[in-house]
């Protein structure tokens, strides 16, 4: 009898202390979640789009396209980067409110 009681404790005692873990690691998951949406929240409103999967792919090809644009530049391709500072401005247009 006393064995059943010693066990049950000991696996009350590990159930306590998987149950505090996993709330830790949830509560800061959650956190880093809500920081995150937050954050995309806040560069939707600053730029004027809406907050979408879709969006957000649009945003960062945008990106990318200015970014080559100026990498053109900057290698004195001229016409290269005209074409893609067009393409980055026509994507990033399409966002924009």
């Amino acid at each position: 009898m006393q064995v059943e009681g010693f066990f049950e404790g000991l696996g009350q005692v590990l159930g306590r202390a998987i149950r505090f873990v996993v709330d830790v690691l949830s509560g800061a998951l959650g956190a880093v979640a809500d920081a995150f949406d937050d954050f995309l929240r806040g560069l939707a409103s600053a730029i004027g789009m809406d907050v979408s999967i879709f969006s957000i792919i649009l945003l960062i090809i945008g990106l990318l396209f200015l970014y080559n644009g100026v990498r053109s530049l900057l290698r004195r391709s001229i016409i290269g980067g005209v074409i893609w500072l067009f393409l980055g401005l026509v994507v990033m247009g399409w966002l924009i409110r």
